[in-house]
């Protein structure tokens, strides 16, 4: 999950904190496996919410896989849906798909979880509605009903939808407890941990938002991810990356997940005691423009100052420079190595910086140079190199003769406001994917937009219907690619899909990366966690 959807951190941890951490046992005073110690997980992610309804994020995301339940999960390496709280979950007919609940499931709290939490949880999600929440992954969703204790029944808008038991795995499905969580307003992070309507494999034993919380087993829970190898685990905030670079490399945490600086990842790879462990991500990096408010006088213009910007880009150079080929470019939303992936923003604009090219969609349009880009960044949420990133590309911009960039950041809380409120013209986004599909990548950019129903994430106003911005052809060819169950077919509606992105730019695609987490000797399973699925499991860690 985002933004992916889908943190960092706020604050340095504090004296108390410290003293919370020595209780669980610091990495580098914990050796003996039966001790029952925990592990402590360092991380610069921030939560936005630990309620599903109010957060999209990989920061928040990382604590609901550890304690809320899905009706289906990934395993371990795998990426196909398996039953986590269903007994099983099938097709009915084409529009409805069935879970059977497992028997005897229920929350931390001793409530029975059954199906009506179910289809309580993702009502709540559509109803609530929150602009930084996962609603606009329900899209295929027409309806969902408890039809008995143990039975939930999803009524979907299209036939055969290709991609719905994978959306149960996203943000989008975590099961709350009804009987706790509000049905018309996000639930509060002290609320949440105090309510204790948890059914995953952790439940929130402390919680200081954004500066620690502590997770311990519970016995109770009965799913994909299996018991807990590790009985208690403490993930630890940091404002900055290079003091989890710190803490990783005097091996007073266990594991360093997210967002050290590609420098620190090749400087700790030498460090005696440690390993870096990479895996499958996905990560997208890319530009976002407001199609309302970003410059251009006419739909014409504005499309031609994006053309303009695709064509002035050198993305090898910033994988290099700042990332350390960390990172590879990205010349599609739908990054290399998924199925069906493309590289039209290649074909169209040029593998390299080509200024006459700019320029001349720019003269053709009419529009006066240097043209004024104010371009956002945010230095946290993306990690600490966002800063490198994003001044490379002023640089790159402006050595065309063609921009002006006037380059402004803000911290993520204040950032994800802001940009849902048409504040920023252009400005940076990322996407942590929450499937392994394509349409992962296409779907929760390009759907059609309604406030009211949901729709794209990002507030760049694309496919925003009753507005100029609608595109009923796009999404036409989503919802082909959906239902389709052919599988050359489906490829070849997703070539045309990126090629009609790179044609309108609504985003420009910049780079895409892998995972990498830094984990002590003693710390085995990293490589089971860091997988497509893109979710990192406490379960899989063990010491």
């Amino acid at each position: 999950m985002t933004t992916f959807r889908r943190g960092t951190a706020i604050a340095a941890v504090s004296a108390l904190t410290g003293v919370a951490l020595a209780a669980c046992g610091a990495g580098n005073n914990s050796g003996d496996k039966d001790s029952g110690a925990g592990l402590i997980v360092g991380t610069t992610d921030k939560v936005v919410s630990i309620d599903p309804a109010g957060s999209y994020d990989n920061g928040s995301l990382n604590v609901q896989t550890q304690v809320y339940q899905y009706l289906l999960n990934f395993p371990a390496g795998s990426t196909d849906p398996t039953p986590d709280a269903a007994q099983k979950c099938d097709f009915a007919t084409p529009t409805t798909y069935v879970c059977t609940i497992k028997p005897g499931l229920k929350f931390a709290n001793g409530n029975a979880l059954t199906a009506s939490d179910v289809a309580f949880s993702f009502n709540r999600i559509v109803a609530i509605n929150d602009p930084s929440g996962p609603a606009s992954l329900l899209g295929a969703m027409k309806s969902v009903e408890a039809t008995d204790d143990s039975t939930v029944t999803f009524t979907l808008n299209a036939a055969n939808d290709q991609t719905f038991p994978q959306v149960l795995v996203t943000s989008a499905g975590p099961i709350v407890d009804e009987d706790t969580y509000p049905a018309d307003k996000v639930m509060s992070d002290e609320a949440a941990v105090k309510a204790k309507g948890f059914s995953g494999p952790y439940t929130i034993a402390k919680y200081s938002k954004n500066q620690l919380a502590e997770f311990k087993a519970n016995p109770d829970y009965d799913g994909t991810y299996g018991k807990a190898k590790t009985p208690a685990v403490t993930m630890k905030y940091y404002a900055k990356p290079e003091n989890l670079k710190l803490d990783i490399k005097n091996k007073d945490i266990d594991v360093a997940y997210r967002s050290l600086t590609p420098t620190d990842i090749a400087d700790l790879s030498k460090t005696d005691g440690l390993n870096v462990v990479t895996g499958a991500g996905g990560e997208l990096r890319y530009v976002t423009f407001n199609l309302k408010t970003m410059p251009g006088d006419s739909p014409e213009q504005k499309l031609a100052i994006r053309k303009a910007m695709a064509s002035s880009i050198d993305r090898a150079d910033i994988a290099k420079q700042v990332y350390k080929d960390t990172f590879t470019p990205a010349y599609s939303m739908v990054p290399e190595g998924q199925a069906g992936a493309t590289e039209p923003f290649k074909d169209a604009y040029g593998e390299t910086p080509d200024a006459d090219k700019a320029k001349g969609f720019l003269d053709e349009a009419g529009v006066s140079t240097p043209v004024d880009i104010k371009l956002q960044y945010n230095p946290d949420h993306y990690g600490s190199s966002s800063g490198e990133e994003y001044n490379a590309v002023k640089r790159q911009l402006e050595a065309t003769g063609l921009f002006k960039v006037d380059l402004q950041s803000t911290e993520w809380v204040t950032y994800s406001e802001e940009y849902n409120a048409d504040a920023y013209p252009v400005f940076q986004l990322g996407w942590f994917p929450d499937f392994p599909d394509a349409d992962n990548y296409l779907s929760p950019f390009l759907s059609p937009y309604d406030k009211k129903k949901s729709g794209n994430f990002t507030n760049s106003h694309y496919n925003d219907l009753d507005t100029e911005f609608a595109d009923p052809e796009m999404s036409s060819l989503l919802e082909s690619e959906r239902t389709d169950g052919d599988k050359a077919a489906r490829e070849a509606t997703l070539g045309k899909i990126q090629d009609r992105v790179a044609d309108q730019v609504p985003y420009l695609p910049l780079l895409t990366g892998k995972q990498v987490a830094i984990g002590v000797d003693a710390v085995k399973g990293l490589d089971e966690t860091l997988d497509a699925s893109f979710k990192f499991r406490f379960t899989s860690l063990s010491k």
